[in-house]
């Protein structure tokens, strides 16, 4: 008996539309939730250092901060964990992740829809590792103690502090790159873009 895939008008499965929104909400959660709590010992420079305007905070305090954190965390993570294992269990993740082909595409292939593909599949490839650094730092600070063996990887808690939050823009890039390939602009206007906005810097 076929599995009926309902889709939306754009061509994606319903239900990976929905996983996409909840990653997007709940990551916008964390990351405006993480600054609140940022504010309340900066990374950079101490406590006089380097603040966050509130206008891009959530939580009002830390210990509001705190909470949404946590919260937006769990969604965060139970969806990740969900939307995991319905590519592996549709056999979406052979069409997601880098292969060798891919590699000599963007060495070789003068199509641009394939070395987009390409990009595609190395981009969606990169977020592992930054997930794997993002979940790691972040348990290391929630549970430092039950998590100690963790966080001693990092040597001291500065160390941990600035590697979580690195991978605020790091996502943020994967989200921006992501989001252009699959909207089909190309690795050209990208390139450009990025460009421009160092210009204008």
């Amino acid at each position: 008996m076929s599995t009926i895939v309902r889709t939306s008008p754009l061509g994606q499965p319903l239900i990976v539309k929905i996983f996409h929104w909840v990653n997007i909400i709940s990551l916008f959660g964390m990351i405006t939730s993480g600054l609140q709590i940022y504010n309340a010992n900066p990374v950079f420079g101490g406590r006089e250092g380097i603040h966050i305007p509130w206008v891009v905070t959530l939580g009002g305090w830390l210990a509001g901060g705190r909470n949404w954190h946590f919260a937006m965390m769990w969604v965060y993570g139970l969806n990740l964990l969900a939307y995991g294992i319905y590519i592996f269990w549709t056999r979406r993740w052979r069409d997601r992740f880098v292969a060798t082909q891919d590699l000599k595409a963007l060495q070789a292939s003068n199509n641009p829809k394939r070395r987009n593909y390409a990009w595609h599949r190395v981009v969606y490839t990169s977020i592992i590792p930054i997930l794997i650094l993002a979940i790691a730092s972040g348990l290391s600070m929630y549970q430092p103690v039950q998590f100690y063996w963790l966080a001693s990887l990092f040597g001291d808690w500065q160390t941990l502090r600035t590697a979580h939050f690195m991978t605020v823009p790091l996502v943020l890039l994967f989200t921006f790159v992501h989001s252009s390939l699959a909207l089909g602009i190309g690795e050209g206007k990208i390139a450009t873009a990025f460009l421009k906005l160092k210009n204008s810097n």
